[in-house]
């Protein structure tokens, strides 16, 4: 009898027993970069500089962006060209809110993850329907109506955008508008995103929405519902989004339709890509190698984008994955397949 591929184990004696879908969090590694992360602000204040803790912040703010995305591309196979649309929407969720009165971040950062889970909700039950380049199309097609519908929404700034009076409220004497302060709190909410998206990963439902990623037709034969899947984590995802696009908000004061456009979209599709696609670090490693480029770059030159090319050139040929995969011998695929084979898992539906 077959063994279904979530259940499959490593041959015994390997350093973790994991399933073939499961993601390991690596707790030695993690903690390493955790107290990096929460050392930063001192030695920013050590270097006289706080420059360096607004970059950090940002680079954070779309390591979870990106991680939002990589969820339904890397791990569910849904080559979505309308993300950022749900960044936008967070973001103008908390600058609308602001405008009429209300700052405190316990209302106005959960209405963002609602609001833009819910356009995720309406977005994907119909995206979701279609494959392929279509889908591709159609999500473009969405989140280009929510930018041009932002654009006409003169109440609201139109084509200039709209200001925020300032950050968010969250109290228990937590000002925000210290830098280092929102710092951590951003650093505190990718972390708990970032857990909860491992377990996630690894449950059932994670398994299922890798192994939908890898034979949907197969999925579907054995009496997996791959739309109501597939529209879960295409919420999820959204709704993730939209915490992101909270706190650029935030960082930045300012909201804009172009927080809605395709290239913001393609850009967070740079991040997971450089980083590795369908790997558990894979938006995280990315949003630094494309941010720290971006930063560097742009001090030499104002064509900083032609540096950045060569080197997704680069990372493209020589690590097809990503840069998490230039560790590993084999692409992930091909380790999977190799593993699904040595289980007795056909590879053919």
């Amino acid at each position: 009898m077959v063994e279904p591929m979530s259940s499959a184990r490593e041959p015994t004696g390997t350093a973790a027993t994991l399933g073939l879908l499961d993601h390991p969090l690596r707790p030695l590694p993690a903690l390493l970069l955790l107290a990096a992360l929460l050392l930063l602000p001192v030695l920013a204040q050590a270097l006289g500089d706080d420059f360096y803790l607004g970059v950090a912040s940002r680079i954070l703010i779309f390591a979870l962006a990106a991680s939002s995305l990589n969820l339904i591309l890397g791990f569910g196979g849904m080559v979505s060209f309308g993300h950022a649309a749900f960044v936008g929407v967070g973001a103008y969720a908390v600058g609308i809110l602001m405008q009429h009165g209300v700052s405190s971040a316990w209302v106005a950062w959960p209405g963002a993850v609602l609001v833009a889970g819910l356009f995720a909700l309406l977005i994907g039950a119909i995206s979701l329907r279609t494959r392929g380049v279509y889908f591709i199309m159609i999500t473009l097609a969405f989140a280009q109506m929510l930018y041009y519908l932002m654009v006409s929404l003169k109440t609201y700034g139109g084509d200039d955008g709209l200001s925020l009076p300032g950050r968010s409220v969250l109290g228990w004497g937590l000002d925000l508008s210290q830098d280092r302060t929102f710092y951590w709190v951003v650093l505190a909410l990718l972390v708990g995103v970032f857990l909860a998206l491992q377990r996630l990963l690894n449950s059932p439902f994670g398994h299922a929405l890798q192994a939908i990623r890898e034979n949907e037709v197969r999925m579907a034969a054995i009496g997996f519902s791959v739309y109501r899947f597939k529209l879960m984590a295409f919420t999820l995802a959204g709704a993730l989004a939209g915490l992101a696009g909270a706190l650029l908000a935030n960082q930045g004061g300012f909201v804009s339709p172009s927080m809605m456009q395709w290239n913001q979209s393609g850009m967070l599709m740079v991040m997971v890509i450089l980083g590795g696609v369908g790997h558990l670090y894979g938006g995280f490693v990315g949003a630094v190698v494309f941010l720290v480029l971006e930063e560097v770059l742009s001090t030499y030159t104002i064509h900083w984008q032609l540096g950045l090319g060569v080197v997704l050139l680069a990372v493209v040929l020589l690590a097809p994955n990503g840069v998490l995969s230039l560790r590993m011998k084999k692409p992930l695929a091909l380790r999977l397949r190799g593993k699904v084979e040595s289980a007795g898992v056909p590879r053919d539906a």
